[in-house]
């Protein structure tokens, strides 16, 4: 793995000319493994909410595998899908996920779909398994930005700010061919993930939140920041009017998951059922108890 080639501008971020490096004859992919280490972030912390909830850690394991794989198909074939212009004549690299091209939203609903399906069958509640994820999930998406970093992509317009990121010519779109750092839009949407991630278990440990809440509240925190990250970005991409694909599909979802927080507040005052509590796992809530939402 070497670095960008040319003079490295005073406070700018240089980029891995190669995302591989090699352990002798074997390559890894630096954008692979930043995918997998995500994985493994976002199970443990998964695991570790969930068991402390009073959940089994040998049944989380089992349905979460299946939700990692569905996740893994989910994510690419939304890739594939919506920028199906780059795969036209090579549809082999369809299936070449170290090249780039996972996208969060088939990961999403690929993972939960799996999760759900897998967990009905093995009759386990699929809200639990969902609100514990939820923390590692952003954590994992704050590690797999730096996948882009290393294949030089997901960046924005030209920048000279300090922290701007160095793209080689072959990386960089034709308009800005002779421009040599841009905005780091990978690095922007990784740290807010990050905190959204602390914020969602600093959230979750106060208030007593429905079941699928925090879910939502992810789903909310994570499009209102991509919607702001997507309209940064200068890589080709599909749109419908003014906007980018994935600028539309982050305000459909933030709406979305704002409705679903406030209706599963309300359903849950209305029902008095069962909402998780700050660190003692469940609790009951008499009718009209408050909670917050």
């Amino acid at each position: 793995m070497t670095f960008s080639a040319g003079a490295v501008t005073l406070g700018s971020i240089p980029s891995p000319s190669d995302g591989v490096i090699h352990l002798g004859p074997v390559p890894l992919h630096m954008y692979g493994l930043m995918i997998a280490l995500g994985v493994v972030v976002a199970a443990k912390v998964g695991r570790t909410r969930y068991v402390k909830r009073g959940g089994d850690g040998e049944a989380f394991d089992s349905i979460g595998f299946w939700g990692v794989v569905g996740g893994v198909i989910g994510a690419r074939l939304y890739h594939v899908i919506t920028d199906y212009q780059l795969f036209e004549g090579h549809w082999e690299r369809s299936i070449q996920i170290w090249r780039g091209g996972l996208g969060i939203w088939g990961a999403v609903v690929g993972g939960a779909l799996a999760v759900f399906v897998v967990a009905r069958r093995r009759h386990v509640d699929f809200a639990p398994i969902a609100d514990a994820v939820v923390p590692g999930l952003a954590f994992a998406q704050g590690i797999g930005r730096w996948g882009n970093w290393f294949n030089q992509e997901l960046f924005g317009e030209p920048s000279t700010l300090p922290w701007a990121v160095e793209i080689d010519r072959a990386h960089r779109p034709v308009e800005y061919i002779n421009e040599r750092t841009f905005q780091p839009t990978f690095l922007y949407e990784s740290l807010w993930c990050v905190a959204l991630g602390f914020a969602l278990i600093a959230l979750d440990r106060k208030f007593k939140f429905a079941r699928g809440q925090l879910f939502a509240l992810y789903a909310a925190g994570y499009t209102m920041f991509r919607f702001v990250m997507e309209e940064m970005r200068v890589d080709p991409a599909h749109t419908i009017g003014p906007l980018r694909i994935n600028a539309w599909v982050s305000i459909l979802v933030f709406v979305f998951s704002v409705g679903v927080f406030l209706y599963l507040g309300r359903r849950a005052r209305a029902r008095g059922v069962t909402v998780s509590g700050p660190e003692t796992g469940e609790i009951e809530l008499d009718e009209g108890a408050e909670l917050s939402t």
